[in-house]
């Protein structure tokens, strides 16, 4: 590092700022940084450069080209790629004051954190501190998904081991949760309030400032980083208990005989009940993030409940489902595996294209295990090899009347399933037949089981 480094923080009108991870997280940030040409805050114009890095090369080839599979950016984000360095090559990144890491954080197959990424992520980001020519010290900031401690005791030590510096007082680090919600057009990055926090006061002051010159919504310092990891992983485990209290619910109406959707809406004519609806609870953040929370809390001698307890009936309303739409078709004469079975929507939510953790996979495995070969379609998928179950893969869907099913399941409540019309649904579906509508999209004159 430069002998003549200033321990006074960048400039932040002026300083150059390093995306690490291009994923739903990393690349809104980066147009975000961007796209904001004068602080939101203060009117001053912003002078900075902005760097895209990820180490999947094929991504950072598309993202040159223009070409962003998430499908999180609009038409007028796609001039801002031209304003970004995207790269997958370290070496290419030179003079960073700031390095923001919103890499993937997964759990293994026990359930645990998986923290691979983000080791990897801080361990380039220690390597480019050590031999960078900037005139300040760099501050890190982290945004992916972590157990509360996670930065400043797993890694805060990788950055000091690689860099040779000391934390707090040659390079500081902050911790800013993600809050993006893949799919959603409405709350985006920049109209959801930001949670900041920093590795003491003055660079908490400078992070919060940092975020507030391109955030609309506003900012929130929290007290600490711990305190702003801990919130995280709270938000997402919050709404993981709700749903499965809702899904819960489902099967108490089931076994009274009385719709599940009816009781909501009657109970939703109270101010303050809560609008959650029943279903599966797959994806990277709400089936995740209650596992970060739960393993610190078990590695401090804290053995949670309530949190184990709702991922236990989310992650087993697969199997049930399937099990209520086999009982449904074997009582109407349908026998499953001779059957046309078709599933709408195989991502992990509606409108966006990612299937990592989807539940709905693991209803085709269930399906599989009996010896049933679904028919798929998902708008949101064209390539059918991304998908490792054992199904007939369509690429449009058949509503002319071409091909009509025994049965359907409607797992994912994208916008294209709620425009199919009556007659289209009765060109889909035999005479005898049973429909599970998991997401409550169909009208009732077309009597489709519910959750």
């Amino acid at each position: 590092m430069n002998n003549q480094i200033s321990i006074n923080n960048p400039e932040i009108e002026n300083c150059n700022i390093c995306i690490v991870g291009l994923g739903y997280v990393g690349l809104p940030l980066a147009i975000e940084f961007s796209r904001v040409k004068n602080c939101i805050r203060t009117g001053v114009p912003l002078k900075r450069k902005i760097t895209g890095f990820d180490l999947n090369k094929k991504r950072i080839e598309a993202l040159k080209l223009g070409i962003d599979i998430t499908n999180e950016t609009e038409e007028e984000d796609l001039k801002e790629f031209q304003s970004i360095n995207f790269t997958s090559d370290p070496n290419e990144i030179k003079g960073i004051d700031v390095f923001i890491v919103s890499v993937p954080t997964p759990i293994d197959s026990n359930k645990n954190p998986d923290l691979t990424f983000l080791l990897k992520a801080s361990e380039i980001i220690g390597d480019l501190i050590k031999r960078s020519d900037s005139i300040y010290a760099p501050i890190i900031i982290y945004e992916s998904t972590v157990y509360p401690g996670t930065t400043e005791e797993i890694c805060v030590p990788i950055l000091e081991k690689r860099s040779k510096l000391k934390y707090n007082k040659q390079f500081f680090c902050g911790y800013s949760p993600e809050r993006i919600n893949p799919g959603d057009k409405k709350h985006r990055l920049a109209s959801i309030v930001k949670v900041t926090s920093g590795s003491n006061k003055e660079v908490a002051d400078w992070i919060d400032a940092l975020y507030g010159s391109i955030i609309k919504a506003g900012t929130f310092k929290a007290k600490s980083i711990k305190v702003a990891e801990a919130a995280k992983a709270i938000e997402n485990t919050q709404r993981d208990i709700n749903i499965a209290l809702v899904n819960e619910l489902a099967k108490i109406c089931k076994a009274i005989n009385i719709d599940t959707l009816d009781v909501l809406e009657t109970a939703g004519s109270k101010w303050n009940f809560m609008p959650f609806r029943p279903g599966l609870v797959g994806g990277h953040c709400i089936s995740v993030d209650p596992f970060y929370l739960t393993y610190i809390a078990k590695k401090n001698g804290y053995e949670p409940k309530v949190v184990l307890s709702g991922r236990e009936i989310n992650d087993g309303m697969s199997k049930w489902i399937i099990e209520q739409f086999y009982i449904a078709m074997i009582e109407k004469g349908i026998i499953p595996e001779k059957s046309k079975i078709l599933m709408l929507g195989v991502t992990f939510k509606e409108n966006c294209p990612d299937t990592r953790n989807s539940k709905v996979l693991d209803m085709i495995k269930i399906l599989n295990i009996r010896g049933i070969k679904p028919y798929i379609y998902d708008p949101y998928i064209t390539e059918e090899n991304k998908l490792s179950n054992d199904f007939i893969f369509l690429k449009n869907l058949p509503n002319d009347g071409s091909t009509k099913f025994d049965a359907i399941i409607i797992s994912v409540a994208h916008e294209k399933f709620k425009l199919i019309s009556i007659d289209e649904w009765g060109n889909l579906i035999n005479s005898n037949n049973v429909i599970y509508d998991l997401k409550g999209i169909l009208p009732r004159e077309l009597n489709p089981m519910r959750l």
